[in-house]
Parts: structure tokens; sequence; C-alpha cells
């Protein structure tokens, strides 16, 4: 298949060929004979008329749609063509594909029978005409061949008869009495030139495979771009590119609450780093990655770094003395390093001194060494500079906030790319439920793709629709937020669901991830009063403090700190304010 080139600047122009054959009152709707296509400037024109093959806008300008016109209209000064929808090999599920028994042409295309397919378009989206059988011109065509009809579950033979109905849905009509319609010239052959063409909109087209919509929901999945991050993004890219250029180091902490973007968008920042140096418009610079989360021990942060940097396998004090070194010397043709640290607040030792290193490194003249810090905790590098100098760490702070409703509906169709996969409202309800719990895109990239999922084992019903619905997303929360985690919180005692909503409005209040249990225990008293039960006791909070820690909803520092000891939930926001919204 040839590429179309749809995003030149060259201005396409459209126009009915003559006038209207015939007019509906009731809808409003005036008809057409044909639709001529030409570029500014050029003197080639294309005439689409009905019964013809063409190629529409489709994900990208690789895969445009296939589909036969049956009716061209005007309505609301809008000009429009009803078509019938072809299946090309690429949008049929892998595993139907297994139906066929053999390899499918990559020429080969489907008649389009299932469900859900909207089959008026924008001719606007019109990209081209497309020769769908065999052709014996002397010119270039292109040529798709069409045998088997395709209805979501299986492949049918194609009849002529079939393909005859496409066009005979749309009769041709006789011109209206006392209106006169010249000639219509035959139609040209594809033109390459006239496929280069811009076009800013795709069609509505709804026949979509649930199976392109799981994958591209995945949080595992790289997106295209990271809507909604604009500014964040902009702000490491200018930090992490001024001290590559300059040859000097720094130091970012990035913080907020999982699941808004802040390890997403670093990435995208270092990619789009690596283009720049690899167009020699950015020093060629080292970049290397570790987690708190995948360490036994938070010593082996040094083992990770010295080996991805240099290759060498030490032990870890060796290979913090070798890193040491390293950071304090300079070296001849030194290059830059970007080291991300993300779940820092995991490299907690007692002594502090695996984090106060990674802090203090950038800060050596001769380092070149720049660190993007990721953690949920705000006020992390204070807690660990107790008894030292932070202020000449020139430490660099931003942080992410949670993402609104609006911004996780953007964050969705972004993945979706354009694809209609969800109802509005479905899309609406799953936005809107997250973004009042805690604004987490991955928990609501999960529900979007577990609701997914459902819709498309329900899809299997003839009779049901093809977008994922309300009744899939509600069925897709259920599931999400039933964990015995949230069992557990429901048959907690009332004093011990108190306490947990004391542990969020805590943690909202600090804006960190964690807190004091005499913090805590401020805000359970307070709620207790407006709640209008008596305030616990230090006693008796503290043993619902441990009870709660005892089934694995909190995590507690030990005991012997008494009210001084920390406090984190061991479960997401999200299952504990479901929980208790629902009691």
């Amino acid at each position: 298949m040839a590429r179309y080139l749809t995003r030149n600047r060259l201005r396409r122009i459209y126009k009915w060929g003559g006038f209207p054959v015939s007019h509906d009152r009731k809808l409003k709707t005036d008809e057409y004979d044909s639709l001529h296509i030409s570029l500014e400037d050029l003197p080639r024109t294309t005439v689409i008329t009905n019964g013809q093959y063409i190629l529409i806008e489709g994900v990208d300008d690789d895969h445009p749609y296939v589909a036969k016109v049956t009716k061209l209209i005007e309505s609301d000064k809008k000009k429009k063509a009803l078509v019938q929808w072809f299946a090309r090999v690429g949008e049929v599920p892998p595993n139907k594909l297994k139906l066929l028994g053999r390899e499918p042409h990559p020429q080969e295309i489907f008649y389009y029978e299932g469900p859900t397919c909207e089959d008026e378009i924008d001719v606007e989206s019109i990209l081209n005409t497309v020769q769908v059988h065999q052709s014996t011109l002397s010119y270039w065509m292109e040529v798709l061949y069409v045998k088997l009809s395709w209805n979501t579950k299986v492949f049918k033979v194609v009849t002529p008869e079939q393909i005859e109905t496409a066009t005979a849905a749309a009769p041709r009509l006789v011109p209206t009495p006392g209106r006169l319609r010249p000639a219509l010239p035959p139609s040209p052959p594809c033109s390459p030139a006239l496929a280069a063409t811009p076009r800013s909109r795709a069609p509505s087209r709804r026949c979509v495979c649930c199976h392109l919509s799981v994958s591209r929901l995945h949080v595992s999945s790289v997106p295209e771009s990271l809507p909604c991050r604009e500014q964040e993004f902009q702000d490491i890219y200018n930090f992490v590119e001024s001290k590559v250029m300059d040859g000097t180091g720094g130091c970012m902490y990035i913080s907020g609450v999982p699941g808004t973007g802040k390890t997403a968008t670093v990435h995208e920042v270092i990619r789009s780093l690596q283009r720049a140096s690899d167009a020699d418009d950015v020093p060629a610079f080292n970049f290397i990655e570790i987690n708190g989360m995948k360490m036994t021990d938070p010593h082996q942060a040094y083992v990770q770094i010295l080996q991805k940097l240099t290759g060498q396998k030490a032990t870890p004090d060796h290979a913090a003395a070798l890193l040491e070194k390293r950071f304090s010397h300079a070296g001849p043709k030194k290059e830059s390093t970007v080291l991300l640290v993300d779940e820092l607040d995991l490299l907690w030792t007692r002594k502090q001194n695996v984090m106060y290193n990674l802090f203090d490194w950038p800060t050596r003249r001769h380092g070149r060494l720049v660190v993007l810090t990721i953690a949920n905790t705000m006020d992390l590098p204070e807690r660990i500079m107790i008894n030292r100098v932070a202020s000449r760490l020139g430490l660099t702070r931003m942080s992410f906030q949670p993402y609104s409703f609006k911004q996780l509906q953007q964050i969705i169709m972004s993945r979706l790319n354009k694809v209609k996969a969800f109802e509005e409202d479905a899309l609406q309800l799953v936005s809107r439920k997250v973004a009042a719990l805690s604004g987490d895109a991955r928990r609501c990239l999960d529900i979007c793709r577990r609701a997914t999922e459902i819709c498309e084992h329900t899809s299997l019903d003839p009779g049901a629709p093809g977008l994922v619905g309300m009744s899939h997303v509600m069925q897709a929360l259920d599931e999400m937020f039933s964990s015995a985690y949230v069992t557990a919180i429901r048959c907690a005692s009332v004093q011990e669901q108190l306490f947990l909503r004391s542990v969020l409005m805590e943690f909202r209040r600090l804006g960190l991830e964690e807190a004091t249990f005499q913090q805590v225990l401020v805000q359970h008293q307070a709620l207790c009063r407006v709640e209008g039960l008596q305030p616990p006791s230090v006693s008796e909070a503290l043993a619902a403090c441990q009870r709660l820690g005892a089934c694995r909803l909190l995590l507690l520092e030990p005991s012997r700190l008494g009210v001084l000891q920390r406090v984190r939930l061991n479960v997401s926001q999200d299952d504990v304010l479901y929980a208790l919204k629902a009691e």
C-alpha cells in the first residue's frame, strides 16, 4: 500500500458536480450525483461518484480506511457521504485472522458487516479513489482485493450481489424537473499528487476492534504524546538541557501523588534530548535509571549506578568509593551523566547516606552529574538534611498536581488516538469517578482497559453494542474496588474507619504520603466531634491504629516510638475512599 501524505500544506477544494438530483424535505438534505476534488493551483480534478471505492483518513497516514460511496448529500451546508465500510487486514484482530486458515494477502480487504459502524462521513476526510478489483488499465492505480466478508466473528464468501448492494442501497435518481445539469466526465485514475492533501479531521468511524483499545489503554504502553503535562515537560527539559549544554551538574526533586505522570514525563524528556543529541543539537550524554522499588537494599543503588555507567561490578562500599572519585575529579572528554532515581523515598537508610550522596554529587565542580529524583513525599529532602547544610545543594523542585476529570478524559482520548471506542457518558463517568478519588491516571486507564475487555466479551452477543458503555464501566469499577482490602475497610469498626479518614485528611493537608500518629490523632479527634461522637483517648486511637496495621491496611514504624511513629497507607487512596464512601 502506498503512503498517503496527508499533512501537505496544499489546500483541497471540494465542489458538487452540478445541481442536486433530489431533495428530502423531511431530512432537509440535498442529494448530489458527484463530488469534484481538486488541489489549489493544480489543474487535475478527481470526481467521486456513487458506487466508487475511496480511501478515507485513518488512524495515521499509513493506514487509511477503505469504503464504498453509496450516497452524496448536503445537510446544514455540510458536505457528507454515506459509505459501506471495508476492513483491512490490520483492522481484524490477529486471533480472528486465524479463522481464515491461511495467510491473508497484504492488499486484501473484507466487506464489513459488523455492528455499530457509523456510515456517514465528512467528504473532507476523503483522501483518494482506489480500485478494489483487478484492473487492466494501462495507467497506475492502487488495487485492493475483496473476496470475503467480516462481521467481527466469522469470514464468509462475498457474493457479487453483496458488492452491488452497497451501490443499490442508494439508487440513481432522476434530476428534479426544471433543473438541468451538465454531463459529468469519467472519473480519472488515482493521483499520487491528490493523495498528498491536508486534512485536519478524521471521519467519525465507530467500528472499532476492542483489542486495539485494550493495548493502547495499558499503563505499560508508551504513549505517542503526554497531554496535560506540557508545562512540566518544558520545565524539566529546559533544566536538563541547560546543565548538559553548560557541562555543569544539578538536581531536580520531582514530587506528586502516584499516577500523575511524573516518570512518564521524565522519560519523554530524555527521549527528546536523545533525539536532539543524535542531531548534534545537544552534546552527547549518558542516561542511567534506577528504581528504589527494584532494590533489596538501598546501598545497591551504588552498585547499579556504577555498573550502568562503566560496566564495572563492585561491592556497595567499593562502588560508592569509585563513584565518589568519579564525580569529584575532572576527566578527559568527560560526558555529562543524567541519572533518574525513581521511588527515591525507598532509598532511606538510618544514616541517610545514600540519598545525601545523590543530592550532593551533582554539586561537585567536575561531576557533570544531573540527577532527577522522583518521590511521592514533598518534604523528603528536608528530612534527610538534618544537621546538614541543605541550602548549598541548590535543589530545584517541581510538584505534579493530580489530574482533573477533563484532563483524564483528554488522556484517555489521546491513548485511543481518535478511535471511537467509548460512549461519551461512559467516558465521563470513569473520568469523574477517578478525579473525585485521587486523579490517578493509571487507575483511570486500568478501569477503562477492564471496561473495554468486558465490552469485548459481551460483543459476542450479536445484539450487543460495539462501544464501551455505562454498564461496562460500572462493572469494571465494581471489580476494581472489590478487593480484599476494600472488604476489610468496610468491615472495620466505626473508630477504625474514622482513623482511616483522618489519615487521608492529614495526607492532603501535608501534601505527603505519610504522617505521624500524633498528627493523625488531631484530625481523628476533630472528626469525631464533627460526627457527634466521643473523641477517643490516645490509647484508644493507638489501639485502632495498631489493629489497622495488623491487617496490613496501614504501615507503621516500630511501636516503641509511640505517638511519634510514622503512618503510611498500604493500599491506594482510591480504595480507601471508595470503601468509605460506600459505607
